[in-house]
């Protein structure tokens, strides 16, 4: 049975419900996706969102940590969050028949949390574990060098994690202070999909956030980032692989043209095997482990991101291989014939990814939340039918004469 497209209802005091309603699902999942995240720190604050995010659970008025680590499992469910620049969610997967449970839990989390110094000192701990061994790891580490230097000077350019210096800082008033500026209903949107109608979770929703203070959040509503100049950087560490990321601005959340780098990054390094820099790196010759593309789509502009790890020996040979396919399809290298293979292909991989409930129900209300409504299947279908070659010769000549480059070289001399 065709899964029912999402609504969106304007509740009392300006929240908002993203609803999907699957019938016969055995589960249900609901949650808050609140439009706050390291963008929105001030300075000295750097982390306080994702120390949020873990601390939130630590306990509220009425609710130890205990508790509240209980509320959802005791039924089969879990609870969960996660924290971008520009952006928190909190959420609850359960078997179906507990949407009342977790709307009043993720409620009392988003009013009553306490953010207790005792509990807040053993999650202190953790986070500073976390961004310790996110470093130990320079394929996952050379995202956030990449993201600081093509973002430097706009509130985007900080890590997420921020360091143990900042966090060690960090206290329970700071905690506080954040949810009381950014956790507001116009500055939030809560998410259901499950077998329950609108109505029913919609009722449950205006009950447990009635206490929600009204209004949005302080700040700014579109973090705008300045134009630079493309970059590089190299860093030696004492392991035997050379790992880059290429990159360069592109169109951000908020405009049409995000269809066009999406579809541009799965032609040049999407998932399939027949990726443009996949061919021509690991199928033909054998030079890397894996190549892949990835977009990061902020309010005030995106990122386009090419990453690959290989031998040190092999790192000129790779790069020039990469500039070649930019600058081919730069140069009206892709035929409208390579183009609907493309298009086909990418909205197989959608039309799969949408079967996923946590995907979907997550997809539309990110949607709403930035851009006040979310897509619908045949919205974004046409949105992909309607890029053209020129479009992609636009998006590889950014990626060909107005990258960035960051490479981290690793060696042990």
């Amino acid at each position: 049975m065709k899964t029912a497209e999402p609504t969106v209802t304007l509740l009392d005091g300006g929240l908002r419900l993203v609803h999907i309603h699957r019938r016969t699902s055995g589960a249900g999942i609901f949650g808050i996706a609140v439009r706050a995240g390291s963008a929105d720190e001030r300075p000295g604050e750097e982390g306080l969102a994702h120390f949020v995010e873990h601390t939130i659970f630590k306990g509220t008025r009425k609710r130890s940590s205990w508790h509240i680590i209980n509320r959802m499992e005791a039924v089969g469910g879990e609870l969960n969050a996660y924290t971008t620049k520009e952006e928190t969610v909190i959420y609850s997967i359960f078997p179906s028949g507990n949407a009342p449970r977790a709307i009043e839990l993720i409620a009392d989390l988003a009013i009553n949390s306490q953010f207790p110094d005792r509990e807040l000192e053993k999650e202190r701990e953790v986070v500073i574990d976390e961004i310790n061994s996110y470093r130990d790891q320079p394929s996952e580490a050379i995202f956030d060098d990449f993201e600081d230097m093509t973002l430097a000077g706009s509130r985007l350019g900080h890590n997420i994690l921020g360091t143990p210096g900042s966090v060690r800082a960090l206290t329970g008033a700071d905690c506080r202070a954040f949810m009381a500026r950014n956790y507001r209903r116009e500055n939030i949107v809560a998410f259901y999909c499950g077998p329950q109608s609108a109505e029913h979770i919609a009722s449950q929703v205006c009950r447990h956030f009635a206490a929600l203070p009204g209004g949005n959040k302080e700040g700014d509503a579109v973090h705008e980032v300045p134009d630079t100049s493309p970059v590089s950087r190299t860093e030696c560490l004492e392991i035997h692989q050379t790992h880059v990321v290429l990159g360069a601005r592109v169109p951000g959340l908020l405009t049409e043209g995000r269809h066009a780098v999406s579809l541009f990054a799965n032609i040049i390094g999407g998932p399939g095997m027949n990726s443009l820099l996949n061919i021509e790196l690991r199928e033909r010759r054998g030079l890397v482990y894996s190549v892949e593309a990835s977009t990061a789509m902020f309010t005030g502009c995106g990122l386009l991101a090419v990453y690959f790890g290989c031998d040190p020996e092999d790192l000129g040979r790779c790069l020039e291989l990469c500039r070649k396919v930019f600058c081919r399809l730069a140069g009206g290298g892709f035929t409208p014939r390579q183009l609907e293979k493309a298009r086909k292909q990418y909205l197989g991989q959608l039309a799969i990814a949408s079967e996923n409930s946590e995907n979907r129900i997550m997809a539309a209300a990110r949607a709403t939340l930035f851009r006040g409504h979310p897509c619908s299947p045949e919205q974004t279908a046409a949105a992909i039918s309607a890029v053209t070659v020129d479009d992609i010769a636009r998006t590889a000549h950014a990626m060909c004469e107005a990258s960035s480059l960051i490479f981290t070289n690793n060696t042990d001399s």
